[in-house]
């Protein structure tokens, strides 16, 4: 092999991982299935501990992925889509987006945090859960899947995690997954949407909103007995995953008020990061650290 080849490999290898933490890559580049003809700016706020990033919006048009990689010397090959919560009217970007980012990638996770449209996003009412926020989550797999070389990715470890209204993103996703279209024109949406596992972190839907296929992906699920309507939820699901007899764990911590995410907290529940990571070890995604 010349010099100049060698040059060449090392060059496209190195570009390959040099993409900007947190670069924002759009879900479709051309605007988004049901977004067509979509001008409006997105609102958002600030963030100052992610000073390029918002730290949340409250009206989103232009689906997209937050990528944040590991070393690619620290690298497992496992990837996650990071679906943030807000009940749907927003998205809380920085506490279950970038700060679950950064705790993933210490542990050489691969982590995409999901920017999706607003089913009750202020003064539109264009958008829904089943239709628009499910189709953004499934556009997430696939396209990080597709990407999967690029990114440094094991096309057979890509998985969701979803807090409270992203939890329920993520339930969706990982039951109503298909194999993708061969026959479609655009190259990603030949790509298969099904999630290798799901982390499931106090979901919310209404009543009979999953309805779980014997090949739905291996989960992970906490809530606590404080988050009532939360963990009813959670409750439902965990039952209709047993029934079909898909590996899953769940955890019922008795206090612990809706949204603690992974800040830090006295509480038991602050343990469940933990936890995970043995489940994800046990299911053999990972190795033991």
């Amino acid at each position: 092999m010349s010099t100049k080849l060698i040059c060449t490999v090392v060059l496209t290898s190195t570009l390959a991982f040099a993409i900007e933490r947190g670069e924002e890559v759009k879900l479709w580049p051309q605007g988004a299935p049901g977004s067509e003809g979509e001008t409006a700016a997105e609102v958002s706020k600030p963030s100052t501990a992610y000073p390029k990033l918002a730290a949340s919006f409250t009206v989103t048009h232009y689906p997209s992925l937050y990528v944040f990689l590991p070393p690619k010397e620290n690298a497992n090959g496992m990837a996650m889509v990071v679906a943030p919560g807000g009940g749907h009217a927003q998205l809380v970007m920085e506490k279950e987006g970038y700060e679950i980012a950064e705790w993933l990638n210490k542990r050489g996770i691969a982590a995409f945090v999901l920017k999706y449209r607003l089913a009750k996003g202020a003064g539109v009412t264009r958008y829904t859960i089943t239709g628009h926020e499910l189709a953004d989550a499934a556009r997430a797999v696939r396209l990080v899947r597709s990407r999967s070389k690029e990114w440094g990715v094991n096309p057979a470890r890509i998985g969701v995690m979803g807090f409270s209204a992203g939890g329920e993103v993520a339930a969706l996703i990982e039951t109503r997954f298909d194999k993708g279209n061969d026959s479609s024109p655009d190259p990603i949406e030949r790509v298969s949407s099904r999630p290798d596992f799901a982390v499931l972190i106090y979901p919310g839907a209404s009543s009979g909103a999953f309805t779980v296929p014997k090949d739905a992906p291996p989960t992970f699920i906490v809530c606590t007995f404080e988050d009532r309507s939360h963990v009813v939820t959670a409750l439902n699901l965990y039952r209709d995953l047993e029934k079909q007899e898909v590996p899953s764990e769940m955890h019922i911590y008795s206090s612990g008020k809706h949204g603690y995410a992974m800040r830090e907290t006295k509480l038991p529940v602050k343990a469940w990061p933990e936890l995970m990571t043995q489940w994800l070890v046990d299911q053999k995604l990972m190795n033991e650290r």
